[in-house]
């Protein structure tokens, strides 16, 4: 190791800020309500304060029908707050993107994902999202209730208690899974290799979200767990590696099983103790609408050529997990063993557009230093170690011994 590591690992990392832009989004604000004695279906008609900047031609006139129908026809249509239609309105503009990863916030639902973003929610603690059209477990949080209820990664959700999961979006299924501490969830879901689904009931709690926890093993492997790219994570895994240096080993192990990603700023902060300045971690594709963003290592680098590394990597493996791996990878820093990863390669930005109201949008996708798309398939293994159903019921871990292999092999 060079010889400054720990005092250059000990200076303190800022922490991650998730910055938030305001844009407005909502036009349909301001409508004329028309007087009309006269036996007309239309009596909305127009939209006042049209946001200059939106061109459509797009016949606005069905949606002003319906709204009046609804007024006219719907036996408690006034019991219905009108604001509440408009969220509705806008939740369903959102919802023809068919991107399961773009979704409105109305007030209530934009307060619960603040908080779920901050780490402080009550819930099962697991990270969902939409695989092949299907509401699929990305991964379980250790220590939570859904771990400790033997929910896997790759888990296929087909039912919420009563409710049946088909065309349901990520943020919907979240509300319906998270609760008040004490109360229970019975999730339906069907796992590879089963002929049946199973019904799982899960007691809700306090999530606290883990963060990472370190072992120097018997062997001299230092070992690197790391659950979750939190806003706490880079100041915890420099604290990590500082253990890493102190321990006198030139052997990591970094594992990312199960780890379902989060701040973008993590992960490059983590690749840039490995990477010289300027080296590519991730770039994001706009899709040809602007030239795409590169984020570079900042050239921390402060392990010399005795380091030898390996990164575990599943199914459950995602995101932010998937860019860190991706680019030690692909520079050579590190052998990948265990399976593919889940493919989370989408950008999403949180937008706020009232006071009250907020819009998770997908911007762009993430490419590896290499450019590939980590949306298409995820990553897959240098080397590809599966784990069965009879290692998990004689507690092996294959994919651990493999890359302890590797590592005591260098």
């Amino acid at each position: 190791m060079k010889t400054h590591i720990k005092k250059f690992l000990q200076h303190k990392i800022s922490l991650i800020v998730l910055a938030c832009v305001v844009l407005a989004v909502m036009f349909l604000v301001g409508v004329y309500v028309g007087k009309n004695h006269a036996p007309s279906i239309l009596k909305i008609t127009s939209v006042i304060h049209k946001d200059p900047q939106v061109t459509t031609e797009a016949d606005f006139e069905p949606f002003w029908k319906v709204w009046n129908l609804i007024n006219e026809k719907y036996p408690s249509a006034s019991k219905i707050d009108d604001q509440k239609r408009i969220y509705g309105a806008i939740e369903g503009l959102v919802s023809s993107l068919e991107d399961p990863y773009s979704v409105f916030f109305p007030p209530a639902e934009s307060e619960s994902f603040g908080e779920m973003v901050r780490g402080n929610f009550t819930g099962v603690g697991m990270e969902v999202g939409i695989k092949d059209k299907v509401l699929t477990v990305i991964a379980p949080l250790k220590g939570t209730p859904a771990y400790k209820a033997g929910i896997k990664s790759g888990d296929k959700i087909l039912k919420i208690d009563a409710t049946v999961t088909n065309n349901m979006t990520v943020e919907n299924a979240i509300k319906l899974i998270r609760g008040e501490k004490g109360t229970s969830v019975t999730l339906t879901i069907f796992r590879d290799g089963d002929k049946e689904p199973q019904e799982i009931k899960i007691v809700r709690d306090v999530i606290e979200l883990p963060t990472l926890d370190t072992e120097k093993r018997a062997d001299g492997i230092f070992v690197i767990r790391l659950y979750n790219f939190s806003e706490h994570s880079p100041e915890l895994f420099q604290k990590a590696l500082v253990a890493f240096a102190d321990s006198g080993s030139t052997k990591l192990l970094l594992d990312l099983r199960g780890n379902p990603g989060g701040y973008l700023d993590a992960a490059v902060d983590m690749a840039s103790w490995f990477l010289p300045v300027g080296k590519i971690v991730v770039s994001e594709d706009f899709g040809g609408n602007a030239e795409p963003r590169i984020y570079r290592s900042k050239g921390y680098d402060i392990f010399n050529e005795e380091l030898r590394m390996v990164i575990l990597v599943d199914n459950g493996s995602a995101s932010a997990s998937e860019i860190l791996a991706g680019s030690l990878n692909e520079h050579g820093v590190a052998k990948l063993v265990g399976t593919q990863t889940y493919g989370k390669g989408s950008v999403q930005e949180l937008v706020n557009v009232t006071d009250t109201t907020s819009l998770k949008i997908t911007v762009a996708k993430w490419l590896t230093p290499k450019g590939v798309s980590l949306s298409e398939k995820g990553l897959t293994p240098d080397y590809l170690i599966p784990v069965t159903k009879a290692d998990i019921a004689k507690k092996k871990d294959p994919q651990l011994a493999k890359a302890v292999q590797l590592l005591l092999q260098q």
